[in-house]
This record gives structure tokens, sequence and C-alpha cells, in this order.
């Protein structure tokens, strides 16, 4: 019988299956789409998801960064805070997917084209799309089907808008080894080195409008960018999914199906890939109840650093005030900056 079987071939299932392989485990991946998969995404990873990736075994190469810049869209204003060890890489959707599902495939991990549904599960074992294994693993992303089937998903939380997230390649040279971020009064853009001549820019917004009115929000962010081809838009969408529990009887959510707040702090793949990790060690044990607490323990400084923000953005007062406050309250920030490192 399999031991785990993984629904989905993003980071967060390649994550856990390769953990899995290492931990002796039979491992099969199922996913309908073929290789390599992109998404809408900021593609930084932060030095802890570099961290996680080396553990792993897996090597990607892009635009390394050293920090973040806030920076205030209007006035030019800017805050910055340098990682005090280590650095994040900017690397493509589309590099990081295939380099992971290589390194799966390269220990024994088995894939199957195909989407899973109509989970059943006993005391014993769950089945799914017609393959029974010990545990099954909901990695299928942020509206993940198989946490809605199961009555996992929680109402959203009362009068807070709707974001989304943007993302568009631009060919031009980076400018900072820091990854920016461009406040205006509604919405923030992310600036990623990927290589020499790319950046990634991801706007995240309340705001339904195409990726050049969103532009307009940051005057000189977009003069920077008018001289580089444009790729097209990746949209992604509404981005804060609450989830009841993390595990139902054989079942665990990974990734984001185990529940998002938003993007704002770039924490996403850094928790998936170590929450990954305690996902495998958890089943191997025999324990998967233990997941919920310990994905908890793993995600208490993303929600709670990412939480103040979006309270702060919501506040027209104090969303005004953020990069002023960064700038004023270096110590501050740097402790901010350092909780994601």
């Amino acid at each position: 019988m399999i031991d785990l079987l993984v629904a989905g071939g993003g980071p967060a299932g390649l994550a856990t299956a390769i953990h899995g392989a290492l931990a002796g485990l039979d491992v099969v991946v199922a996913e309908p789409r073929p290789t390599p998969i992109d998404k809408a995404c900021g593609e930084g990873l932060m030095p802890g998801a570099v961290r996680a990736l080396g553990t792993l075994g897996v090597r990607v190469t892009g635009g390394p960064f050293h920090g973040i810049r806030y920076v205030d869209g209007v006035t030019g204003e800017s805050a910055e805070a340098r990682f005090r060890s280590g650095h994040g890489i900017g690397v493509r959707r589309t590099e990081l997917q295939p380099a992971l599902a290589a390194r799966a495939a390269e220990l024994g991990v088995r894939f199957v084209p195909q989407r899973l549904d109509r989970v059943l599960q006993d005391e014993r074992q769950v089945t799914a799309g017609g393959l029974t294994a010990r545990y099954l693993v909901a990695a299928d992303g942020l509206h993940s089907p198989i946490r809605r089937a199961l009555g996992l998903c929680a109402p959203p939380g009362p009068r807070r808008a709707a974001r989304y997230g943007l993302r568009r390649h631009y060919a031009v040279a980076p400018w900072s080894d820091l990854v920016e971020v461009h406040w205006s009064a509604r919405s923030e853009a992310y600036v990623t080195p990927l290589a020499p001549g790319l950046v990634g820019v991801a706007v995240l917004t309340a705001q339904r409008a195409p990726f050049d009115a969103q532009l307009d929000c940051f005057p000189a962010l977009r003069a920077r960018l008018t001289a580089g081809d444009a790729s097209a838009v990746r949209g992604a969408g509404p981005l804060r999914q609450g989830v009841r529990s993390r595990v139902a009887g054989r079942v665990l959510l990974v990734g984001d199906a185990a529940g998002y707040v938003d993007a704002l702090t770039g924490e996403g793949l850094t928790l998936a890939l170590t929450a990954a990790g305690e996902l495998v060690r958890c089943v191997r044990a025999g324990r998967p109840e233990a997941y919920e607490h310990a994905w908890r323990r793993l995600s208490r400084s993303y929600r709670l650093l990412t939480g103040s923000l979006l309270r702060a953005r919501e506040n027209p007062y104090l969303a005004a005030r953020i990069v002023p406050l960064a700038s004023r309250l270096p110590r501050v920030f740097r402790a901010g900056v350092d909780l994601l490192a």
C-alpha cells in the first residue's frame, strides 16, 4: 500500500513527497498538470526557504537578495533592513517546481497524471481517485477542492475586503540587491530580482483593476519598468483562506491548502517547505493529529506579523504611516525582518 498519497505537484506537495521519501515512505504524487507548473507568486525565497531547500537536497539559481526595503510609492521615503545571516533567492516558479520534481523522482517518488476526488477513509486507510494509501496529503492549492469537500473551510473574517495578487515579469536589470515593497494608499508592489536582466513585480490589492492601472499608484516604480518588455499577467485570490483544521482523520493539509492569511510578508513558501517536514514527522510517528499543533507553532510569526500589517493596512491613518514609521524605528523594522529570515 502507498504510505503517502500527495494531491498536488506544486512546491508544498513536492517538498512533502521528498521529506516522505527521505524518511523511507512509499510516496505517490497525483498532479494532472504537466511540468513546469506556473502560478501567480512573488517568487522570492526568504533565507529560511533557501535553508529548507538545502535540507531537501534541492539547489536553485536565481537573483540573490540580502534584505527588504519598504518604499513609499508617492514620496519615495524608504526604510531597509538586511538579513543578519544568509540570503534569499528570487527564482522563477517555473524553475523551482521542476527542481523539486526532479529531486522527488531521484528519490523514487512516483507520479500519476490525475486529479484526486471523492475522498473516502476509515481508521486504516484513505482512498481518492481510485488510489488507496495510509495517508492523503492535500497540497492542492489556495482553493483546495479536498479541503472544501471535507468541510474544513472557515468563513472569512467580518468587514475584511478580499485581496488579490497579480504578477508580471519585466526584462530590466535589477537595481537593488533587496526585495522592494512599494506602498500606496490601497496596495503594495513587490519587486524581486530574478536574474541579471529580469525582475518580478507582484501587486497585492483589494482593488479590481488591470495591472497597468495598478502600477499608476507607484509612479516612480512604473518609470523604472517602462524600458523593459513585460510578460503576461497572472493572478490569484482571494488570498485569505480560513481553515478549521489541518487534519481530518487520515487527510492532512499543507501549503496554501492549509490556510492563508496574505502574501504581505512573503513567508508562504518558507512555511510550506518547513510544514512539509513536520507533516511527515507526525505521520511517520503514527500521530497525524500532532500536525495541527506543529503547523500552528511554525506559522505563529507569519500569522502574527501578517495579521498586524493587514490591520494597519485597513486603517487609512496607519496605512499612510507604515513606511515613515519603519524609517524612524529601524530597530523595530529590523526585528520584523528578522522574523521573516
